[in-house]
């Protein structure tokens, strides 16, 4: 393993009124976890180290990648960093709720959930598994609505984060209730909240967005290529293997609608005049990279050569209120992609 060096001409931005600066482009860490079909580790690390060499410093994980592989992953490479580069990447990682539904139910309390108890076991097995004193963001993996009004897992975030064990309180918001966390922004609870924004999600550009720069509120977007579904790779009749998740995701007639829809999103980057210098996936890492709010899109990496495909992307212009107008016309309102049609 060699140490990998940053390069700085990678844009970025402040994650947050007084956040870090983190890249435009940042590093996702699900594949590394083996939940999106085989992955070697060796390759997982090779990836890792070309996006930080291209000037990626900002790396996204959760303890449910892998069983804490992917955070092990993650501290391997950061372990053989230069102490100088190292201080400048910052890695996110989460705490899911203890065992019930996903996501959590009207009716869950967080009392059985985020327990202050339970949070604090899990946030040390997060510092262990990546090595440090002290965690750059530690974000609640999903959340409720029904917990807004008394939201007690963050305020014992609030004490973790006063004692220095974490430096920044996040959310990841559950895809079928993103403006759950409007009212935690508005009340000063999260430092970041983690949306999905991509060319089929535009509802955070409603209220979300607004009131995160309203509140100064980091924002980090996942799913910006749809699972993979955005990149066009895949035809109307393709399978994933059973040990991918995007088979649960994709399964049914979902990659067909997908594909249809992506085929229209063509169409358009070809009238557009756009199609030889953005592919599907450029132009979909550009579109949730579009709006002023965002500070930083994540997107799975899983060698390095889809790293030098992302950070071309990244490095494209930005596109015109002309072209983004035209492409806000795919927004597609298909309900709770997770957890049903």
């Amino acid at each position: 393993m060699t140490a990998p060096r940053t390069n700085p001409s990678l844009a970025q931005n402040r994650l947050g009124r007084d956040g870090f600066e983190v890249s435009t482009l940042g590093f996702g860490g699900w594949a590394l976890g083996g939940q999106w079909g085989v992955q070697n580790d060796s390759e997982s690390i090779s990836a890792l180290e070309k996006a930080i060499e291209s000037g990626v410093n900002f790396i996204d994980t959760a303890p449910g990648y892998g069983d804490g592989r992917s955070e092990h992953v993650i501290a391997d490479v950061l372990g053989n960093v230069p102490t100088q580069t190292r201080e400048t990447i910052h890695v996110a990682t989460k705490t899911p709720p203890s065992a019930g539904p996903w996501p959590p139910s009207p009716y869950c309390r967080w009392q059985d959930r985020y327990s202050a108890a339970y949070i604090r076991s899990n946030v040390e097995e997060r510092l262990r598994n990546l090595r440090t004193d002290c965690l750059d963001l530690l974000q609640l993996h999903t959340w409720t609505r029904a917990w807004n009004d008394d939201p007690q897992p963050l305020l014992v975030l609030q004490k973790l984060r006063e004692e220095g064990k974490i430096r920044k309180i996040g959310i990841c918001t559950p895809e079928q209730d993103q403006n759950c966390v409007v009212q935690l922004m508005r009340d000063g609870l999260v430092d970041v909240v983690q949306v999905i924004f991509n060319l089929f999600e535009q509802e955070p550009a409603a209220q979300l967005f607004p009131v995160a720069e309203e509140t100064g509120t980091g924002v980090i977007v996942r799913v910006s290529l749809d699972e993979g579904g955005l990149t066009g790779k895949y035809a109307a009749d393709h399978e994933f293997p059973a040990d991918d998740f995007r088979s649960t995701y994709f399964g049914g007639d979902r990659m067909h609608r997908t594909a249809e829809r992506v085929a229209e999103i063509a169409a358009d980057l070809e009238e557009l005049g756009l199609s030889d210098d953005y592919s599907l996936a450029d132009a979909a890492i550009k579109f949730s990279q579009s709006h002023s709010a965002v500070s930083t899109v994540i997107v799975g990496m899983r060698n390095p050569e889809q790293v030098a495909k992302n950070v071309a992307a990244d490095g494209l212009p930005d596109f015109t209120p002309e072209v983004l107008q035209r492409l806000r016309r795919h927004q597609w309102l298909r309900g709770v992609w997770y957890g049903g049609k």
